[in-house]
């Protein structure tokens, strides 16, 4: 993957900062139109929009520390605190999913009455500002995995509240309460499928996992390939920060200058990859027991 970032990082400033206000407002909306409606759908919403809030404040801080510069014992810089706020984020959303569970299933045992048109009205209002929020938030979404955990964030929620809006109507037409409990259920269960992925892609780059669309056999092979490439060894592929790719490989080579300027310019070209470290060792005084991982092989 190349490093290209079509918006920068104050765009996508901007985007969380603005989010940020609306769910904040409506959160305030939601937790007086649950406790009115006596709502545990609506009440789930209120809580799912406040969890809105706080990972978009979370978003909006590790953007600001992920473009910190480097230090001498971070060489990297900060790229990977947008990974980790991700990680967060997502799993933030599995605890309160488990605890939104665990009540729905409880009112199955003790249902309550709850006000179907004050449900409604207020599911609306919510639907409305989860929109705003997704249109605001669309286009940076996909530059940063830390948006994007943000983003499912609230697209989860929307999905929450066209439950909640046609749970009101139809609470409203037949008076049948255990609807409630019922949309909160199906509303758990879409927020854990949305963020599944995100944790996997977290999880991914934090152990240092190969990038998705990268071969490292094919790499090797058409290393090998290169004239005057002897041996390849050391091989490793790993993703710093989405968008962000990195190599490093140990070649056998009697033809050091022109195996290495070959190796750069065909990585480059076949696998996109930008920020490499490729290590040239003579072919003819090579002994692999200089080579600590070639020992332990």
């Amino acid at each position: 993957m190349s490093e290209l970032k079509p918006l920068g990082h104050h765009a996508q400033g901007k985007a969380l900062y603005v989010s940020l206000g609306i769910a904040c407002i409506f959160v305030a909306v939601e937790v007086a139109g649950g406790i009115l409606s006596n709502s545990l759908a609506l009440m789930s919403d209120a809580i799912h929009l406040a969890m809105d809030a706080g990972a978009l404040l979370l978003s909006f801080i590790i953007l600001k520390i992920a473009h910190l510069p480097r230090t001498p014992t971070l060489s990297y810089g900060f790229y990977r605190a947008e990974v980790l706020g991700a990680l967060a984020s997502a799993l933030s959303l599995w605890g309160i999913c488990a605890v939104l569970l665990y009540k729905a299933i409880k009112r199955f045992f003790l249902p309550e009455i709850v006000n179907g048109p004050i449900l409604f009205i207020i599911a609306t209002i919510g639907l409305l500002a989860n929109l705003v929020m997704l249109r605001i938030l669309h286009p940076t979404q996909k530059e940063s995995i830390n948006i994007r955990a943000a983003y499912v964030h609230i697209l989860g929620d929307l999905l929450g509240s066209v439950g909640v809006v046609i749970g009101g109507i139809l609470i409203w037409i037949t008076h049948w309460n255990p609807i409630d409990p019922l949309i909160t259920i199906a509303f758990t269960g879409t927020i854990v499928y949305g963020t599944w992925k995100i944790i996997s892609q977290a999880v991914r780059i934090l152990m240092e996992s190969t990038p998705e669309g990268v071969n490292p056999s094919l790499i090797e092979t058409q290393l090998l390939n290169l004239e005057g490439v002897v041996e390849v060894h050391d091989l490793h592929v790993w993703v710093v920060s989405p968008g962000r790719t990195a190599l490093s490989v140990h070649l056998v080579s009697n033809q050091a200058n022109r195996v290495l300027k070959e190796a750069h310019a065909l990585i480059e070209k076949n696998f996109h990859i930008q920020h490499m470290t490729i290590q040239i060792e003579d072919a003819n005084h090579f002994e692999s027991k200089y080579c600590y991982d070639c020992v332990r092989k």
